[in-house]
């Protein structure tokens, strides 16, 4: 029985990266025998174990063969005859495919420390192509590398979209989809994610509400870049910028989707863009069922960031009905999130990265005044019980326009 280092722990110590998990490979030994040994089973489609002491993941080695569509389609063979050499062998990447035995020395059969100098992102072998969820992968690791100069092979991206063609990636299901996106956006660079998956034509498959936003104009006046794609791509970064929150960058993501469905007789304006991105929310988040959380802030900054933006053009009554649209008196948290997607907005246009947002400073003190109020008092001077609601909101007006009329 020998155990390896696989993968990402080896391959982000060569890049000279922090270490965050480790994951073994063993090779000769049977479930029985790890847990005899006190691990403890987790895996249920091929044997996975945790050590009984660090917890880190220990699998024992071994081998896929595809018999149906899908990520599904496989069956797993895990044995003591299968080698290290065959499991780094169904690895997707060469950068993924090395390991290190117990003396440190490295394992690296199909060149994956080559490609680390090269920063080249390499399918191993054309069993890649067996597995759709590798390409969502493959993008994912592209945004993640970006900074370092990582591109994807030519060979790769060329069999990447072969595989779209092939129809491989309608069998994915929604949660693993959203799973993969999830984690997209969590890295540095998500715009790599999904300009990855529209060179190979994923994008188009899987969220044709992103992909489409692409060549469709805006007034440059407002945004110099013009190109609805690409100022989404540069409001996603701009959001991994400013927040570690998946919430907030999904919500830049999805802010702009209406713009996709324009009228051509309307461009480059786009008037009632909010109301048709909340819908195209509403049925990206149905189709791959978000989590509530976050769908419930994508949806209120798709309907609400055209107001944020022309705060200063609002009457005092306009701002109190953004607010309560917003939920912001009961979820303060989330509405902050809002705003930090709508500062992403503004500042996801090119010459504005580095540009002050004061609409986000100038709510984010409004609320805090309106949150003093005693409401309790306000409502004991209201003539009537049916009254107390407009009595709350005229005094929040009142309030509000002292606020915005004192400066900053």
């Amino acid at each position: 029985m020998k155990a390896y280092l696989v993968g990402g722990a080896v391959r982000d110590r060569l890049l000279g990266r922090p270490v965050t998990e480790r994951d073994y490979v063993v090779v000769g030994a049977t479930p029985d025998q790890l847990t005899a040994l006190g691990f403890q089973q987790v895996g249920r489609d091929f044997p996975v174990f945790l050590h009984p002491e660090t917890k880190d993941e220990y699998a024992l080695a071994r081998t896929e063969r595809k018999i149906g569509p899908g990520y599904h389609g496989f069956v797993v063979h895990a044995a003591p005859d299968v080698t290290l050499e065959q499991d780094l062998a169904r690895r997707d990447l060469t950068i993924n495919a090395l390991a290190e035995d117990e003396q440190g020395r490295l394992i690296d059969p199909h060149g994956g420390q080559a490609d680390l100098a090269a920063r080249i992102l390499r399918h191993v072998s054309p069993a890649f192509a067996e597995d759709p969820l590798r390409i969502l992968r493959v993008a994912r690791f592209a945004a993640r590398f970006a900074s370092l100069g990582f591109q994807v092979a030519d060979e790769s991206m060329d069999l990447m979209r072969d595989m779209v063609a092939a129809g491989e990636v309608e069998a994915l299901v929604p949660e693993r989809v959203w799973q993969e996106l999830a984690k997209a956006l969590g890295e540095p660079r998500p715009s790599v994610f999904f300009t990855t998956l529209r060179a190979c034509g994923a994008l188009a498959r899987l969220w044709p509400e992103i992909d489409r936003l692409f060549g469709v104009p805006q007034p440059a006046k407002w945004h110099p870049e013009i190109d609805t794609g690409l100022h989404t791509m540069m409001v996603v970064d701009q959001a991994a910028r400013l927040s570690d929150d998946i919430g907030v960058r999904f919500a830049a993501l999805t802010h702009d989707l209406g713009k996709g469905s324009t009228p051509a007789e309307m461009l480059p304006s786009h008037h009632g863009h909010e109301a048709r991105s909340h819908a195209l929310v509403w049925a990206l988040c149905e189709r791959f069922r978000v989590p509530h959380r976050i769908r419930d802030l994508a949806l209120i900054t798709a309907r609400l960031h055209g107001k944020v933006h022309k705060l200063d053009e609002l009457r005092p009554a306009t701002v109190v009905d953004l607010l309560e649209e917003a939920d912001a008196f009961r979820r303060p948290e989330r509405f902050a999130q809002m705003l930090i997607a709508c500062e992403a907005d503004y500042r996801g246009r090119t010459g504005f990265s580095e540009r002050d947002y004061p609409p986000a400073r100038t709510l984010r003190r409004l609320l805090e005044v309106l949150t003093e109020l005693d409401l309790g008092a306000i409502a004991a001077s209201a003539p009537t019980p049916a009254q107390i609601p407009e009595q709350i909101r005229q005094t929040r007006i009142a309030v509000t326009r002292t606020a915005l009329a004192a400066p900053p």
